[in-house]
């Protein structure tokens, strides 16, 4: 195959020395051009060549994710449908070797010391940016990765509504970007501190595992932070960001007590905290938010939440009924004086109900936003269905039995 008989790839900044030629052949793989790549990538640099050019064929698949798998051919996935690529499956000696040539000496011990590996990898101006786990079992070691954009998409490109600028217009406060996995969380929160970053003259702090958009300097100034590399964890991040000057902090994910406690606090002392977590939709949010504290403390977070809370942006993505992409389907909860009433009196399981008539405050459920996108042909009406809260009104809107 052209262009795979010259020198590998230059390795990443801190990779260790290339290994030496394995002894097991590399699979043949037939690219969807017809192309072949067979033993002859096998050049010496301990498989790297290899992994790129997997994770080169699937971006230009315009693959979201790629799997490479022990006794396994590569699979890519497209529009969140898995699709096995053309090729032989992948001897496990040959995926743990190809694997472990990619990442530096020390990601090489910590995988040898824990059978994981969670990291980000840019692959340089021809690959770009992966977000990358390695793990062992029973078959191997697999590599899962996730393909970033090369670029942050805008507001417009997203087709995020107007009522989300205003919730990122504000100094102080807490705004929540959630959805399951793979619904476009970390997408979203790029072009929230994008915006932020074009429009203000703001210190943004980003703490992220790992990192994933590389956001340059425009308007605001950006210090992006790796959980590992760059400090030990989101908790040791938020005890440090107060004595850094920020006006606005991005954490990654609320993944425990202290983090979430330091986020509620960071907001409550002059600061703007853009955060996700993996919930469906507002009112699983705020339990989720609230059901990390100790019972006793849960009345007096819920009076800071119901002050400090700006908005919930809920979110999936569903595939598109032409099979072109992926549309967004939106819930979006705006804390009016209602809403914050429910929070500080325990009554979240109400919240459906004014979202559902907040629609000139720019709030909208996640079911309505599914039977408009149904509607309109955008989505297919079981999809809809399969993905809504409430079940039956979801098939009498859509006049499904």
């Amino acid at each position: 195959v052209p262009g795979f008989e010259a020198a590998a790839p230059a390795a990443p900044a801190g990779a260790p020395a290339a290994a030496a030629t394995s002894a097991a052949p590399m699979p043949t793989v037939t690219l969807p051009e017809g192309d072949v790549i067979g033993p002859r990538i096998e050049i010496g640099d301990g498989g790297r060549t290899f992994v790129h050019m997997l994770l080169k064929t699937a971006r230009g698949m315009g693959a979201s994710d790629v799997y490479i798998k022990s006794q396994s051919p590569a699979i890519v996935r497209i529009f969140s449908r898995l699709k096995n690529l053309n090729m032989d499956p992948i001897p496990a000696e040959v995926a743990e070797q190809s694997l472990l040539a990619i990442v530096t000496d020390g990601q090489h011990k910590e995988f040898k010391d824990t059978n994981d590996l969670d990291f980000s990898y840019d692959g340089g101006p021809e690959l770009g940016r992966f977000r990358a786990n390695f793990y062992r079992h029973l078959r191997g070691v697999d590599g899962v990765f996730r393909l970033i954009p090369e670029t942050i998409r805008t507001f417009d490109e997203l087709g995020l509504p107007e009522v989300i600028k205003k919730l990122i217009s504000y100094k102080v406060g807490i705004v929540l970007v959630t959805g399951p996995k793979s619904s476009g969380k970390t997408t979203t929160t790029a072009a929230l501190v994008d915006l932020i970053n074009r429009t203000r003259p703001d210190h943004v702090v980003m703490m992220e595992d790992p990192i994933e958009f590389v956001q340059p300097c425009r308007l605001g100034h950006i210090n992006q932070r790796e959980v590992g590399p760059h400090t030990r964890s989101f908790a040791n991040a938020m005890r440090a960001v107060l004595r850094e000057a920020p006006d606005v902090i991005m954490v990654g994910e609320m993944r425990d007590l202290e983090t979430t406690s330091l986020a509620i606090t960071a907001a409550e002392t002059g600061h703007l905290v853009i955060s996700t977590l993996h919930t469906a939709d507002a009112v699983r949010t705020i339990g989720r938010l609230l059901d990390v504290f100790p019972p006793r403390e849960q009345p007096q977070i819920r009076a800071m939440v119901s002050e400090s809370l700006r908005g919930v942006i809920s979110q999936q993505l569903i595939p598109r009924a032409d099979n072109t992409g992926m549309a967004l389907a939106l819930e979006i909860m705006i804390n009016t004086t209602a809403i914050a009433n429910l929070i500080r009196d325990d009554r979240a399981y109400q919240m459906p109900g004014v979202i559902q008539t907040g629609k000139k405050w720019g709030m909208q459920l996640m079911d309505e936003s599914l039977i408009e996108l149904a509607r309109e042909g955008v989505i297919a009406t079981h999809e809809a269905v399969a993905r809504a809260v409430e079940v039956g009104r979801v098939k009498k809107e859509l006049r499904v039995t």
